[in-house]
């Protein structure tokens, strides 16, 4: 793990998607992060010493998806596959499928293995995975505040946790998706799919894969307007949370049913055309039932 020694920052921004506004400072106290996200080796020492099992692994209860057809009902998580022409962007579903099968152990689906991805970031986990094994090892989820600030690396208010240049001097520092999303993965950076953690170069507090690679979950329900920005004007807010489980449901999503907490960092899947999510303000919701080919995690101690 590596120390981060608390202060005040700018968590946000005004300049990029309209969740992430408003830039405004806020304070956290010190924490130790995870140099690297949890791979897969650490993932299946923790599963071959405690039996746990993934949601992934398990069929869904039909309680919890009543409009579910029954033969849909089956152990699977979320996997991309890249459509064989080009599309529109405007529907995600053409690029992701639900694969029966597929889970931390089987990472492009049943006939897949790990074998080759131990030092690779674990993905298909969900929320209580990623919860269950920081719980194990006596640590606990990053807030977003606190990932935030460790994934600038010091830098204020910069659009990346190297600089405000994508690829400075053309040089590629961190895994996300080069080309036409999703038909066209160029791979400037080496890789389809994850990478190997540490591929890439650290930030400036020695932390890697905090942008790209996959997307990481934090402890803080999502709330699609920025928390930390309430107090008096006189107080910079310390250690400011998400908003509540209730309020971070979204009517209009087909996981409606269930609460959404907040994912950072970005993945192998953010384009410049799709999803310029590859910075430390960037910020989406993920319904705590759902594990995808691009959702990891890493722990801190407080």
């Amino acid at each position: 793990m590596t120390f981060i020694a608390g202060d005040a920052f700018w968590m946000g921004s005004d300049e990029h998607y309209p969740e992430e506004a408003p830039a405004r400072q806020v304070r956290v106290d010190d924490f130790w992060i995870d140099t690297l996200p949890v791979t897969n080796r650490q993932f299946k020492q923790f599963v071959a010493t405690t039996g746990y099992v993934t949601l992934a692994e398990m069929a869904p209860d039909p309680a919890d998806y009543p409009d579910a057809p029954p033969h849909m009902l089956r152990a699977g998580s979320s996997l991309f596959v890249p459509p064989e022409k080009k599309v529109s962007l405007s529907n995600s579903l053409q690029w992701w499928t639900f694969c029966f099968g597929a889970d931390w152990r089987h990472p492009a689906g049943p006939d897949s293995s790990i074998d080759a991805l131990l030092d690779h970031p674990v993905v298909h986990i969900a929320y209580a995975d990623a919860s269950a094994y920081a719980t194990w090892v006596g640590k606990d989820l990053p807030t977003e505040a606190e990932w935030e600030f460790a994934a600038r690396g010091g830098l204020d208010r910069a659009a990346f946790a190297w600089g405000d240049a994508l690829t400075p001097d053309g040089k590629m520092m961190a895994n996300y998706w080069q080309g036409a999303f999703p038909t066209e993965n160029l791979m400037t950076d080496g890789y389809a799919g994850t990478s190997p953690v540490g591929a890439f170069p650290p930030n400036g507090y020695g932390l890697y894969d905090m942008i790209g690679n996959v997307w990481e979950w934090t402890a803080d329900w999502y709330s699609a307007g920025a928390k930390g920005k309430d107090s008096p004007s006189c107080c910079i807010p310390s250690n400011p949370r998400g908003g509540d489980e209730r309020g971070s449901h979204d009517p209009s999503d087909p996981g409606a049913a269930f609460p959404r907490k907040t994912l950072k960092g970005g993945s192998h899947l953010c384009a410049e055309n799709y999803c310029q999510r590859y910075r430390p303000a960037a910020r989406y919701p993920q319904t705590i039932d759902t594990s995808t080919s691009h959702i990891g995690f890493r722990c801190v101690v407080r």
